[in-house]
């Protein structure tokens, strides 16, 4: 993939949304120099600008050693905070207000951060911690704290989320208090 391509990778998903062009864009420059060691020396004071610019007039925490997949959108993008070591696959979705990140053990140690597979759609204010895997094809709904795996092809809603398997068959609407999810 060239670096131009590489970098806008990100703008079909993000037809309607002018921020979420604009940090993927920024992202994937600074994701560049970070991995590509020739250029990292270069690549410093850009990075320090991404750092600044994204936290403080952004107020996304997402650091620039994250694995994002292609096609990735960033919907109402603010409070956002990702882990250094967070994995998210193609095509997957987060929304404002959500946490990626670790469990820290009795010893201090950071556990493992998540993984994220493809197509994941994620709702507003999700807290996803410590050392699991959420799988291909998983809707998590807004307000879940998802603390365990979760299989592909499920829902996950709740405090401590639940998952429940998606019956494509059927058009399904799941209620969670006053909150719905429609798939």
């Amino acid at each position: 993939m060239g670096f131009f391509r590489f970098i806008f990778q990100d703008w079909k998903a993000n037809k309607q949304n002018l921020k979420g062009k604009i940090f993927l864009m920024l992202f994937r420059i600074a994701n560049f120099f970070a991995r590509n060691r020739s250029y990292y020396i270069l690549g410093i004071p850009y990075l320090i600008f991404y750092k600044v610019f994204i936290q403080w007039i952004f107020t996304l925490e997402i650091p620039w050693t994250v694995t994002i997949g292609k096609n990735f959108s960033l919907y109402h993008g603010q409070l956002v905070i990702m882990n250094n070591d967070v994995v998210i696959g193609d095509n997957c979705t987060i929304r404002h207000c959500t946490t990626i990140g670790v469990k820290q053990n009795a010893d201090g140690t950071s556990g493992r951060a998540p993984i994220l597979g493809n197509n994941v759609d994620v709702g507003s204010n999700v807290c996803i911690i410590g050392a699991i895997t959420i799988n291909d094809n998983v809707k998590i709904g807004s307000g879940a704290v998802v603390v365990k795996d979760v299989d592909e092809d499920c829902i996950a809603v709740g405090n401590p989320a639940a998952a429940k398997k998606i019956n494509h068959k059927m058009n399904m609407k799941v209620m969670v208090g006053m909150f719905s999810v429609a798939l």
